[in-house]
């Protein structure tokens, strides 16, 4: 009996272990303070997003040319556009689309760029160097050039804008994957699961991919700035989703033509813009401090 409950003890131990290393990263992450600003920040740019036809003070869409160019008051806070439209409901609504690109571009980048690097890195030979010189070009180039290049070809539009900068920062997250890969390949479970015959295809999903998790995690809370940096210039320049759908980078593109009659046209977008990134850079930092295991010891 006795020996049946140490047996027990030591099959819980390893998930104890887990659990240990969970509460002490979310201890790090917590006791950062800027880390929990910009957490706050991202939660309330969520809920501003999914309950913007509940928060909106009026329709996005609904113009009024008696009314174009009108200065703020209390019934609108950033006063109207040049179309009569309310700015601040439209502000409102680009939260949607900012997050929607930068969540979806960096899901799909993060996903490319990462079997990219990990069939690299455990493959090696002509595969490593076709897919790393491949990584190497398009990291040649800057991010707004790649995505002005991609979008010249497909034409504007949020799914293509979100394909451009998915391939944009894929490069990022394949050296990161390539650089893990190499060095988890030389370990000794996994040198233990070749020579008992296990397949490369469960190798990689089972063995290689949960020891970097943390890393590509960290990675793409860090590149959601960017993201949401790379729509809202994009849509400046007029490539991003078609009008009148609201987004930041378009406001501000609009709000140029009116700066010396009203500043706060491109003021409240502009500023809507400085907040998300802000925040997604406080809570990626944050997060890195978090799994990292040198600055948790």
């Amino acid at each position: 009996m006795a020996e049946s409950n140490a047996d027990s003890k030591e099959l819980l131990q390893p998930s104890r272990q887990i659990l240990t290393a969970r509460q002490r990263a979310w201890r790090s992450f917590s006791s950062n303070r800027t880390a929990v600003v910009g957490l706050a920040l991202i939660a309330v740019l969520v809920l501003i997003a999914i309950a913007a036809p509940l928060l909106s003070p009026h329709d996005p869409l609904a113009q009024s040319a008696v009314n174009r160019l009108e200065t703020p008051s209390s019934d609108h806070w950033f006063g109207r556009d040049h179309y009569g439209r309310d700015i601040m409901s439209r502000v409102m609504y680009g939260a949607r689309i900012a997050l929607i690109v930068g969540i979806a571009s960096v899901a799909f980048g993060g996903a490319l760029g990462t079997i990219m690097g990990v069939v690299a890195g455990f493959k090696g030979g002509r595969t490593e160097t076709v897919l790393m010189r491949v990584t190497d070009v398009l990291l040649a180039f800057p991010d707004l050039i790649t995505g002005l290049l991609i979008l010249a070809v497909l034409g504007a539009g949020m799914w293509k804008m979100i394909f451009a900068i998915g391939i944009t920062i894929a490069p990022r997250f394949a050296r990161i994957a390539y650089g893990a890969t190499l060095s988890i390949k030389e370990m000794d479970y996994i040198q233990a699961a070749r020579a008992v015959g296990v397949k490369d295809l469960r190798m990689l999903t089972f063995h290689v991919l949960p020891n970097m998790l943390g890393d590509i995690v960290v990675l793409g809370s860090l590149w959601m700035a960017s993201a949401i940096r790379l729509e809202a210039s994009l849509s400046f320049i007029g490539l991003g989703v078609s009008p009148p759908t609201a987004t930041w980078g378009q406001m501000i593109r609009d709000g140029t033509h009116q700066l010396a009659v009203q500043p706060w046209f491109a003021f409240a977008p502009g500023i809507a813009l400085l907040i998300a990134v802000f925040a997604f850079n406080l809570a990626g930092d944050g997060l890195r401090d978090a799994m990292d295991p040198r600055a948790q010891s």
